[in-house]
């Protein structure tokens, strides 16, 4: 989708010139396992104008469901960041929509949320990178245990483990900015990695997602 000029790619290719896309060997821990890429969008916070021109995306994605028939997003009074990747996006999304945040505090001894809370209200979570949906679960259980209702999470990247599934399962929508197979294979079209990155990198995913 474009956002004047835009487009969900031209932020891959963003990525991947500020060196947030690494090829080699990883290790990511259970849910992605020994990886021969690595994702790292939070280079981002060092170029701002870049991060402004994502919250603008992510806003006009959003703007974009919200006036389908049937939206996929449910309306929402407020954004939260997912600590710490998704922080720095939910800011920059809240600055240029003029939405309300809130977020969770990592370094609480007891989960904590900051910002203004009022129970009842949808939150949108923001976050910039999934994998398993680990974090954006436990974000969103801090969020209702606050009194907060939760139904929606926007994912600039979604490495494609499971992590869409699994916070199906547990009744939530994803919507990605960026999906890693697309990111890969315009990555190869483009000329900017060879076939061998590629095809280690998708056989990878593929071996992946039938483990998950």
């Amino acid at each position: 989708m474009l956002f004047g000029t835009e487009t969900n790619l031209d932020i891959a290719r963003a990525l991947f010139e500020l060196g947030g896309v690494l090829f080699g060997e990883f290790d990511l821990g259970p849910t992605a396992g020994r990886s021969p890429i690595y994702i790292n969008p939070r280079v981002l916070i060092s170029e701002p104008a870049l991060l402004r021109r994502i919250a603008h995306l992510i806003h006009h994605e959003i703007q974009a469901d919200q006036a389908r028939r049937r939206p996929r997003l449910a309306s929402f009074a407020a954004v939260a960041g997912v600590p710490m990747g998704g922080l720095h996006l939910a800011t920059a999304y809240a600055l240029v929509s003029d939405t309300p945040l809130i977020y969770v505090r990592p370094d609480a001894q007891e989960p904590a949320l900051e910002g203004r809370i009022v129970p009842g209200q949808t939150v949108l979570v923001i976050d910039d990178l999934m994998t398993g949906g680990t974090s954006l679960l436990r974000t969103a259980r801090i969020l209702e245990e606050a009194g907060l209702t939760v139904r929606d999470f926007i994912v600039l990247i979604d490495r494609e483990q499971g992590g869409a599934e699994r916070l199906h399962a547990h009744g939530y929508h994803v919507m990605p900015i960026l999906r890693l197979r697309t990111m890969l294979t315009y990555y190869f079209e483009s000329g900017m990695i060879d076939s061998q990155r590629y095809r280690t990198a998708m056989d990878y995913l593929e071996r992946t997602n039938r483990r998950g």
